[in-house]
């Protein structure tokens, strides 16, 4: 007998949730397939198998909470051989194997599935009876990702429309006679109808995100400071190289560099704002990997770029780059998530004029970059049109002052303004 246990999840992962099962007491399984899915407050990841056979029992159930070490499943080495006979004998096996759509080759959800469509998109295809080759994928080398299979399946538009308007309405017209408590009990009668509600169980990483929010604003003294930069140069700049930069590196020159670039460099003055508290004493960090804030399907995700102050501006944009591919296509890891000593998140690409970042624990800084708007301000005594952006700063007032968060914004504010200066200071 073997075990099938909770693996190590990553730095500060010590819960998963039993997503799926992908194999039943009494299946075969070979070494290295999978036989769970298991859901995290980061990732998703799938268990495998370590030693061939049949799976004797099942310890815990789909949805159940799971740390590290427990019993998932035990594997039976010896039944193997009983088992394997069995089903080529019987004939069940071969009506169902006819029964089953063919991709490529292999059955749906086979081998031939499993190369192109990602496990959770293998799920929510069977559960709603779509056939993956029919569904066009969004992923990387054209891999069928959960969304595309929502896409597919048909929407429950006609529900509601087969309920003609509320039949009984007219059956309280008979009652006249109820006028001052009839408006309250048309109200409640309202509000407790089946209205079409949806009730969800939150994944395991929107309860972390959840509880990570609540805990970040109940253990931190945590304020933010605001300041605007004129966004005139980095454009002016990133226009002039930008033919070159493609040619060079075949991607365009984005902004992020900048704002990660401009970061370091004003950590490197106010090193406070890259230190964590752990009980009563203040870790400084001399090294600096900034964790940049993606909005994916299953919640935000913060991947970081791990020794941020040695990468050039080209290898900054390529990580960014790949790190979005991976939050869209569902293939970041937990080294890709652990660490971070400084967070910059990005609402203006949503469209965000102003926010207020929340922490990203233990971190005790995060920067908030907004949508460059044109606006007038003034400039050498005349107004003028500039492309404009709001940046925010949120800061545990703990071990930041009010003074150094504020200047720590007035240095991103000049490193922007003026770029050469980044030149400098790398």
């Amino acid at each position: 007998m073997s075990n099938i246990v909770v693996p190590e999840l990553g730095e500060s992962v010590v819960e998963a949730r039993i997503a799926k099962w992908l194999k039943k007491p009494g299946d075969r399984v070979e070494v290295g397939e999978a036989v769970v899915e298991l859901e995290t407050e980061k990732i998703d990841l799938e268990v495998s198998a370590e030693k061939s056979g049949v799976i004797a029992s099942i310890a815990r159930q789909e949805g159940d909470d799971v740390k590290i070490g427990e019993l998932l499943a035990v594997v039976d080495e010896s039944g193997a051989a009983a088992a394997a006979p069995a089903s080529p004998a019987e004939p069940k096996p071969a009506a169902k194997a006819a029964a089953a759509p063919v991709t490529n080759g292999a059955p749906n959800g086979a081998a031939g599935d499993d190369l192109r469509a990602t496990p959770t998109a293998r799920r929510v295809a069977k559960d709603h009876d779509v056939k993956l080759e029919s569904v066009q994928g969004s992923g990387s080398a054209g891999r069928v990702m959960k969304q595309d299979v929502q896409a597919a399946i048909a929407p429950p538009a006609a529900k509601p429309a087969s309920k003609p308007a509320p039949a009984p309405s007219p059956a309280p017209a008979a009652k006249p006679s109820a006028p001052a408590p009839a408006g309250n009990l048309s109200a409640v009668a309202l509000a407790k109808a089946d209205r079409g509600e949806t009730r969800v169980r939150m994944t395991k990483r929107r309860e972390t995100i959840a509880r990570r929010l609540v805990e970040a604003q109940h253990n931190a003294a945590m304020l933010t400071t605001f300041n605007e930069v004129d966004m005139t140069a980095v454009m002016g700049l990133r226009e002039r190289q930008k033919e070159s930069f493609k040619k060079r590196y075949g991607m365009n020159l984005g902004i992020a560099s900048f704002f990660v670039k401009a970061s370091i460099a004003a950590l490197k003055a106010f090193p406070q704002l890259n230190a964590e508290i752990q009980g009563n004493e203040i870790v400084y960090k001399p090294y600096h990997d900034i964790g940049m804030a993606v909005g994916a399907e299953g919640g935000l995700v913060v991947p970081v770029l791990r020794d941020a102050d040695k990468m050039a501006f080209a290898e900054i944009e390529k990580a960014i780059r790949a790190y979005a591919q991976k939050a869209s296509d569902g293939t970041l890891t937990l080294e890709d998530l652990a660490g971070g000593t400084f967070t910059i998140t990005n609402g203006g690409v949503f469209g965000s004029l102003l926010s207020t970042p929340i922490l990203n624990p233990p971190q005790v800084a995060i920067l908030g970059l907004h949508k460059i708007q044109e606006r007038a301000v003034p400039v050498n005594g005349q107004v003028v049109i500039r492309p404009m952006m709001y940046v925010a700063l949120s800061y545990d007032h703990r071990i930041v002052d009010g003074r150094e968060a504020v200047q720590f914004l007035v240095k991103i504010k000049e490193f922007i303004e003026d770029p050469g200066h980044l030149l400098l200071e790398s």
